[in-house]
C-alpha cells in the first residue's frame, strides 16, 4: 500500500501471521550495494545478520546506552559494521547519507519532547528516495500484562506512533507500507526475563522485592505445555523521502 496518515492504524485487528522479521526486511528492503543506519542498535543481534545475510555495503549500528556500546566495540563483528554512538535525535552524519534507516523496537525510547527532532535528523540523512524501516511493539498480548507491572509502555508507544502519522501528514516523508505482524518469543526461565527484560543496562527499573516477586508469579502463570511461548504483536511502518 501507499497512503496518507489517515491510514495507519497503531493495533492490527486480531492475531496476525507469525513472521520473521529478517525474512521480512530482506523481502521489503533493497539492501544490496545500500549504506544502512540501525538506530538504537542495543547488542545489535539484527545489525549482525543483514551484514551477513544481505550485500549491504556498510552499516552503521548506533547506540545512546554507553554500556552497551562498550560492549558492542569490543564484540567480534563483520567489517561492514561500524559501531557509533548518537541518539536518532543528534545523528551524526551528513545529509544525504544513507539509503536505509532502521529502527527495530527503538522509537519509543526516543523521549517524547525529541521525537520531532528525531523524525527531522532521519529525513536529513536519508538519501532522496531512501526508506526508513520503524518496527514497534504493539502493546497487547500476555508478554505485555507482564511488562506492564514494571514498566508500562503504553503511552510512549502511542507517542511514537502519533509522531510517524505527523511525519507522513506533513509531507516530511511518505507512507509507503503498514504491515502487522507476530513474532513468537519463547524464554527458558523467569530468570532469563529477569536478565533481558528487567535487568536491562539503559533503563532503571527500580524493581524491589514484593514487585520482583509479583512479576515473577505473573511470568509463571504463562508457561504452557510448550514451556514459555509468547506471540508479540508488531508494526511496521515503511517511509520514503520524497525525491
Amino acid at each position: 500500500m501507499t497512503g496518507s496518515a489517515s491510514d495507519m492504524r497503531l493495533k492490527g485487528s486480531g492475531d496476525q501471521p507469525v513472521r520473521d522479521e529478517l525474512a521480512l526486511l530482506t523481502e521489503r528492503l533493497p539492501f544490496e550495494g545500500a549504506r544502512v543506519l540501525d538506530l538504537g542498535c542495543g547488542a545489535a543481534d539484527k545489525t549482525r545478520q543483514l551484514a551477513q545475510n544481505t550485500e549491504l555495503a556498510e552499516v552503521v549500528a548506533a547506540e545512546v546506552d554507553e554500556v552497551q556500546h562498550r560492549k558492542n566495540l569490543a564484540s567480534t563483528h563483520s567489517k561492514k559494521i561500524r559501531f557509533a554512538s548518537f541518539g536518532a535525535q543528534d545523528i551524526q552524519a551528513a545529509n544525504d547519507t544513507f539509503d536505509i534507516v532502521l529502527m527495530f523496537k527503538s522509537l519509543h525510547h526516543v523521549p517524547n519532547a525529541l521525537l520531532p527532532a528525531a523524525m527531522q535528523e532521519i529525513a536529513r540523512v536519508l538519501k532522496p528516495g531512501g526508506l526508513a524501516w520503524f518496527s514497534e511493539p504493539v502493546f497487547d498480548g500476555a508478554f505485555n500484562e507482564v511488562l506492564r507491572l514494571f514498566h508500562d509502555e503504553s503511552q510512549v508507544r502511542e507517542a511514537a506512533f502519533e509522531t510517524l502519522r505527523q511525519t507522513v501528514d506533513q509531507g516530511l516523508m511518505a507512507l509507503v507500507s503498514e504491515e502487522f505482524f507476530d513474532t513468537a518469543l519463547t524464554l527458558e526461565s523467569f530468570e532469563q526475563f529477569d536478565r533481558n527484560v528487567i535487568q536491562v543496562t539503559h533503563t532503571d527499573h527500580n524493581v524491589g522485592p514484593a514487585l520482583h516477586e509479583q512479576i515473577r508469579r505473573a511470568f509463571e502463570a504463562c508457561r504452557s505445555e510448550r514451556g514459555y511461548v509468547f506471540r508479540v504483536p508488531n508494526r511496521v511502518d515503511m517511509l520514503r523521502k520524497p525525491g
